[in-house]
């Protein structure tokens, strides 16, 4: 029996496994990050970790930890906010997905170039 087995991550074609980075926002752009040594899945990896952590900065800042705190008579602007920002982020996850699932190395503005340099570190 071998017991030297291949990592779970690495038995997924690339294009699946990609598209798996943005399924579970930054976190599972994390756990491929780290886990993953291929470029292609790398660069999506990382570009998850930076779109849905931004996403998750901002969702926390609007939320009644932050804003609704000091702004209490916000909250209903806030909480419109919230919503908006999760609409975005279902759709960019969406649309990152389908890129990623179609082979497609998409270029999320901004996040890319630090995807890039996920991609040269480690690739």
């Amino acid at each position: 029996m071998n017991t030297s087995s291949p990592n779970v991550a690495a038995r997924l074609p690339e294009h699946v496994a990609a598209a798996l980075s943005y399924l579970f926002g930054w976190v599972s752009g994390l756990i491929f990050l780290l886990f993953d040594r291929r470029p292609f899945v790398r660069y999506h990896a990382a570009q998850s970790v930076v779109v849905f952590g931004t996403l998750s900065l901002l969702f926390l800042i609007l939320g009644g930890f932050f804003l609704g705190t000091f702004l209490p008579q916000a909250a209903k602007v806030l909480l419109l906010l919230q919503r908006v920002v999760e609409i975005v982020w279902l759709a960019i996850a969406i649309l990152l997905m389908l890129k990623a699932s179609s082979g497609e190395r998409y270029r999320f503005p901004y996040a890319a170039r630090y995807a890039d340099r996920a991609v040269e570190t480690k690739g």
